[in-house]
């Protein structure tokens, strides 16, 4: 009998401690990789620019101009284009954003539903990130409120978009909230829109929530900063 008991102990560790390492790999060590893996990604993308002979757009430089820059290449399936910056989350926050949602790609940093408008152009631009694991990019993603900036770049120009509704709570079959004009966004006509989106609740996937916005303001990136990103 002790020698039962003593075995059925021994397991009950066993699998306690695989347990208390598996939760350490989810919430640290997959974190640290993941944050490892969106820097190089950004610093390919900032290698890229800095090589780029293309000249910047002329999508202005005053605030407040929206004007559509040209529009540009198509994005490279799994390939980073964009980084993206969100004042809220932290002035140090920045994640690079990649073509399409597969699996793969969201470990790398965020997701461009490939189905939707390239970055600034008319259309709703639809971004996916992951809300816990990989790098917890969209952690804090419920504290977004409305009039927030959302800001990227491509190298040549600053995108500031802010948002107008949200965070939405709805279920992963609502597709319609990437359309073009999102049918419960409060939009009623076509625009240059940014819908992002995450999974709710922190540690689950049974709903997603959504934050929609409009492109604000547009400028080279020779002008510096925008005001959104300037402390």
């Amino acid at each position: 009998m002790r020698v039962i008991v003593r075995t059925v102990s021994e397991l009950c560790i066993t699998v306690g401690s695989v347990i208390v390492l598996f939760v350490v790999y989810v919430l640290f060590w997959t974190g640290v990789q993941a944050d490892d893996v969106m820097d190089d990604q950004i610093q390919l993308l900032q290698e890229q620019w800095a090589k780029s002979s293309v000249p910047p757009t002329a999508a202005g430089s005053s605030t407040g101009n929206t004007a559509s820059p040209p529009k540009p290449a198509p994005y490279a399936k799994g390939k980073p284009f964009a980084i993206m910056y969100i004042p809220r989350l932290g002035f140090t926050w920045n994640k690079p954003v990649l073509e399409g949602t597969a699996t793969g790609t969201l470990k790398k940093g965020l997701g461009h539903y490939a189905e939707t408008a390239q970055l600034g152009q008319k259309g709703n631009f639809a971004v996916a990130g992951h809300r816990r694991t990989y790098g917890d990019p969209f952690k804090d993603f419920p504290q977004l409120r409305r009039g927030d900036a959302v800001v990227l770049t491509d190298g040549t120009t600053w995108f500031t978009y802010r948002i107008d509704k949200g965070p939405y709570k709805t279920v992963p079959s609502d597709i319609e909230v990437i359309d073009p004009v999102p049918r419960t966004s409060g939009y009623t006509r076509s625009g240059r829109y940014l819908t992002l989106t995450t999974c709710e609740p922190e540690w689950g996937h049974s709903h997603r929530l959504i934050v929609w916005a409009h492109l604000d303001s547009t400028q080279p990136v020779e002008a510096g900063k925008p005001e959104a990103l300037r402390r």
